[in-house]
């Protein structure tokens, strides 16, 4: 069992305590939101943690999430907890307080901003925590969390040994000066750019000046995700310690370009990118968690394998919760929740799919694809795969699961739902459909795994669209990845569905 709501974790186990017990006695503990109580005779305590006697058996239960009430209650102030947390500046700046305070919100106690922050009990104004941040690289801020002066660390780079719950996502966009008249830049340009192959904007479809790239410290975790997805360090000329000063310094330079979170691009402005077939890329938050759009920087909460505090448990847990995606959202980033979106709303969708149509693809082929786009929206969890392999990828195994918890909490009974799947356009149009029904059937089967008590009628039916809607160009290898995938789509059922 366990206690949620400042309500520590009740292990259903006997464990050995070294203090003294008490002479046993009836007590009821009773979880600090009222939600639960559990009654019993109390069989000993060691400053942390009670051992009771109950109906359930024998249990232990974290005395800084209950009440206890009886006459073998011991003398009890909970401690004030305290939260170092380090990690990336920007994200710390922004994204750290609207979550502190929406957690606080959500629980019913007060927050007061600053550093530290405070949490603080409403009913007595005992401080519950303080909570603070400290603005610290890569390396330290491992150490720091490592050598227990940390108990979270807030970034983009994921550290292998740590365990990790990522929390947002950051769209990367190019910026410019305000006032450069390039009109947009491509995924392939975008990318000699950052490598050192371009020196002057003109060889990139600018005006015939010299190009200046800026850039963060080589251990910042923007410039170590930019130079993971180049397979080659950042080639910027001018560095800077944080993105703040990056976009500033970007909009004071009439002819600098650099790469940023969107969250931290003003003042400068964000250049418009396109693939190499003049497809546009949004930087919209349903093209980042579908990850139609290429370029996007998760943003992790990471953990030390120790135990942590109840408070910080509690936080943790509550970065599920519809309350946290709102703060998220609000604070410019994009929040985990599934969103969706309608399929006739998207009309570049349906520019792509016409554009992009191969010589094989027939005007009743269109047809049947607007047909069964009618009336119906996509929701943002679309799956792919490993290079190379009919394994799901990280990013949409986590999808699936998050599916199959919406369909076993009957989230969508009232949904027909389809898993559409598509393909690259390399190769003849009748074996692209064949493969694009073989990868919907294949994350179908995952799910049925993942959701083994969801009746048939509720799973989702499967239709193989072929190279019928591509998003990116088939010229690439990033392009063709995707292009193939599998979408969720959904619309209400009608009578006698």
């Amino acid at each position: 069992m366990r206690l949620t709501n400042w309500g520590a974790a009740v292990i259903v186990a006997l464990l050995a305590f070294s203090a003294a017990p008490l002479r046993a006695q009836d007590v009821a503990l009773t979880s600090r939101d009222g939600s639960l109580t559990l009654s019993g005779s109390l069989q000993g305590f060691d400053g942390l943690y009670y051992r009771i006697e109950t109906r359930f058996g024998l249990l232990t239960v974290d005395a800084e999430g209950v009440i206890c009430d009886g006459p073998a209650c011991p003398d009890l102030i909970a401690p004030k907890a305290v939260i170092r947390i380090v990690g990336e500046g920007r994200a710390g700046a922004s994204l750290l307080t609207p979550l502190l305070k929406a957690f606080a919100d959500s629980r019913g106690v007060g927050f007061e901003p600053g550093q530290p922050a405070i949490l603080r009990d409403l009913k007595t104004g005992s401080v519950l925590a303080e909570i603070s941040f400290a603005a610290t690289s890569g390396a330290d801020a491992v150490l720091a969390l490592e050598s227990g002066r940390a108990d979270l660390m807030l970034g983009a780079a994921q550290q292998k040994g740590l365990a990790a719950r990522e929390v947002a996502l950051d769209a990367l966009v190019p910026i410019m000066a305000p006032g450069n008249p390039t009109p947009f830049v491509t995924t392939t340009d975008l990318a000699r750019a950052l490598s050192g192959d371009v020196d002057n904007w003109s060889q990139i479809g600018g005006p015939d000046m010299p190009l200046v790239l800026h850039g963060l410290d080589a251990d910042s975790d923007l410039a170590q995700a930019l130079s993971a997805r180049l397979g080659r360090d950042l080639a910027a000329s001018v560095r800077h310690a944080d993105m703040d000063a990056l976009a500033v310094a970007v909009a004071r330079d009439p002819w600098a370009l650099a790469v940023t979170g969107r969250t931290g691009a003003v003042p400068a402005q964000v250049l418009a990118l396109r693939d190499s077939c003049g497809f546009p890329l949004l930087p919209d938050p349903m093209a980042v968690k579908s990850e139609d759009y290429p370029l996007s920087m998760p943003i992790f909460f990471q953990i030390p394998r120790r135990h942590v505090g109840l408070v910080l448990r509690e936080f943790l847990d509550f970065l599920s919760t519809p309350a946290a995606d709102a703060a998220i959202a609000k604070a410019g980033y994009v929040d985990r929740a599934v969103t969706s979106q309608p399929l006739t709303a998207d009309g570049l969708r349906l520019i792509n799919a016409i554009n992009g149509a191969g010589t094989e693809t027939t005007l009743e082929d269109l047809k049947r694809l607007t047909a069964l786009m009618d009336g119906r929206a996509r929701l943002s969890l679309t799956f792919r795969f490993e290079g190379g392999s009919s394994k799901l990828d990280a990013h949409s195994q986590g999808g699936l699961a998050d599916l199959a918890l919406m369909l076993e909490a009957g989230l969508l009974r009232d949904q027909d739902l389809i898993f559409a799947g598509f393909s690259d356009g390399s190769g003849a149009a009748a074996a692209n459909l064949d493969l694009s029904r073989s990868r919907a059937e294949a994350v179908l089967a995952a799910l049925k795994l993942l959701a083994p008590s969801v009746p048939e009628a509720q799973l989702p039916g499967v239709e193989p669209l072929g190279e019928m809607l591509p998003i990116a160009c088939d010229e690439t290898g990033a392009g063709r990845r995707l292009n193939r995938r599998v979408e969720l789509w959904v619309r209400p059922k009608v009578s006698g569905d």
